[in-house]
């Protein structure tokens, strides 16, 4: 099995490629999980004694990203995408290799809407690095693209 080093991972975010201003992206979904243990569900060896143990299914899917930019004041890099876009929903696009858009199966598009939920457009110490991480939620489904 191949494994993946993240070297050129494109990054979109509205209409504005960011990538050569993102250190690290994260990607996640979390299901909320419900518990649906019921006294007659199931039933043990002796009859109507329920088994000991709960059940549970999948509810409703959590997803978020998580950005760390570089900050860059410069017209059309990361303050001027990101700033204006505070409190509203903005199409994100994350690929794991750049490939202009090219979507495989070994290599797939993933597009969500996220809530630009915080911005933090300067943080550092001397001589450091400006960056800003941010999580952001997501609204809806992440649609993952293969072709």
């Amino acid at each position: 099995m191949a494994r993946l080093v993240l070297t050129n991972v494109e990054v979109t975010i509205g209409a504005t490629d960011l990538s050569n201003h993102i250190a690290s992206v994260t990607l996640g979904s979390t299901y909320d999980v419900v518990e649906t243990t019921a006294f007659a569900g199931t039933t043990g060896s002796s009859g109507n004694v329920p088994l000991a143990a709960k059940t549970r299914v999948a509810g409703l899917v959590d997803n978020s990203v998580t950005f760390e930019f570089h900050q860059d004041f410069a017209a059309a890099s990361v303050e001027a995408t990101i700033y204006p876009l505070l409190g509203t929903e903005v199409v994100c696009v994350v690929q794991p290799v750049a490939a202009s858009g090219a979507a495989t199966t070994t290599n797939p598009t993933y597009t969500f809407t996220a809530v630009v939920s915080e911005w933090t457009p300067l943080n550092g110490a001397v001589g450091e690095l400006s960056t800003a991480s941010v999580t952001w939620p997501i609204t809806g489904a992440i649609t993952k693209a293969t072709s």
